[in-house]
């Protein structure tokens, strides 16, 4: 009995959606999907006037989606980005949010697919404004082309905890050597080229 017991707490502790976010007051969130959430974590962990970068599920009414069911749940691995206005605003987030993927496909590679699409999440008309007007800018230039979704945030699900910072965890996983690391460096050195 004692097994089973320690089996299913270890299980339990496995899938656990604990992640909470800085809770210092003069930080605001922004919620963001856009391909693998270990990459787009790492790419605004990187950015000066981020605070944390907290992997999840976002985009579909289904409640308590974990990995393992978002297939069928419909949700997008989404990021909750928490910053610091002062520092960085949302519309240069935005910004950083194309700079760093292909708007053009439902996913980035080699991950495609409706949880991997792209999607800016806004929590107030303002962000919705902006977002709107930023993918109406890049849609231009890209001919029409660019498919990311713009809707309002129902709900953010954290990940389990074995998905937070992910590539900083893990550096010797064949995906982060080969596909994280690689799109964070290409972000980088366009972002900071200045």
């Amino acid at each position: 009995m004692r097994i089973i017991l320690f089996i299913l707490a270890l299980n339990m502790s496995l899938y656990a959606q604990n992640k909470n976010g800085p809770t210092a007051s003069n930080l605001k969130i922004a919620y963001v999907a856009s391909g693998c959430f270990w990459c787009v974590e790492a790419i605004y962990e990187s950015v000066p006037g981020v605070t944390e970068a907290i992997s999840g599920y976002a985009g579909s009414d289904v409640k308590n989606p974990t990995y393992n069911t978002i297939k069928d749940t419909g949700h997008a691995e989404t990021v909750a980005i928490y910053y610091d206005a002062h520092k960085i605003s949302f519309s240069e987030l935005i910004d950083i949010y194309y700079l760093s993927q292909n708007p053009t496909t439902y996913g980035q590679h080699p991950d495609f697919g409706k949880n991997y699409r792209s999607i800016i999440f806004y929590n107030n008309t303002r962000e919705k404004e902006i977002a709107t007007l930023k993918f109406n800018q890049i849609n231009q230039t890209l001919d029409g082309k660019a498919i990311t979704e713009i809707r309002a945030l129902d709900h953010f699900y954290p990940a389990e905890d074995y998905h937070q910072n992910y590539e900083k965890n893990h550096p010797e996983n064949p995906y982060v050597q080969q596909v994280s690391i690689p799109r964070l460096n290409r972000f980088k050195a366009k972002y900071f080229k200045n």
